[in-house]
């Protein structure tokens, strides 16, 4: 994330992967991104520096904002399958080992995200899902426990 600009400058794009390479050939074998980090400046710093090396590591990212100037938090399905898409193109792979929630979405059931996750799973762009921030006070979401939706 810090390469990305987050916590202070970015750094500059041939440093950050030269970074990358240099954790990889020490032993990292798992990183981490999202692609609100830069906003997808880091997906794409990441995926350039693994490319070569793509099946000796696991990358994980995150997803669940909207990027768009509208802004707060989306992990609808169709927002998610979209942004996987993309994140497959910027990490240069075609799938993501661990892909998780970074926020809970008080809006979206988590029983429609975990769907659109195991969507992503049995097509083989994603491997594992996970949540990030998530504990269980968190509310179930604007339909109850049972998150059934009645149809209009």
């Amino acid at each position: 994330m810090n390469l990305a600009t987050n916590y202070g400058p970015a750094a500059p794009i041939d440093r950050a992967i030269k970074v990358i390479r240099e954790a990889h050939s020490k032993g990292v074998t798992f990183f981490d991104t999202a692609e609100v980090y830069g906003p997808y400046t880091s997906e794409t710093i990441v995926g350039g520096a693994l490319e070569a090396v793509r099946d000796e590591v696991k990358i994980a990212t995150k997803f669940g904002f909207n990027l768009t100037s509208a802004g707060g938090l989306d992990s609808r399905p169709e927002h998610l399958k979209w942004m996987v898409d993309g994140s497959h193109k910027r990490l240069r792979t075609n799938r993501i080992d661990l892909l998780y929630q970074h926020r809970v979405d008080p809006m979206v059931p988590i029983e429609d995200v975990a769907g659109a996750v195991k969507d992503l799973i049995a097509e083989g762009k994603v491997l594992h899902f996970g949540l990030s921030e998530a504990n269980a006070d968190d509310p179930p979401g604007p339909f109850g426990a049972t998150s059934h939706r009645v149809a209009d």
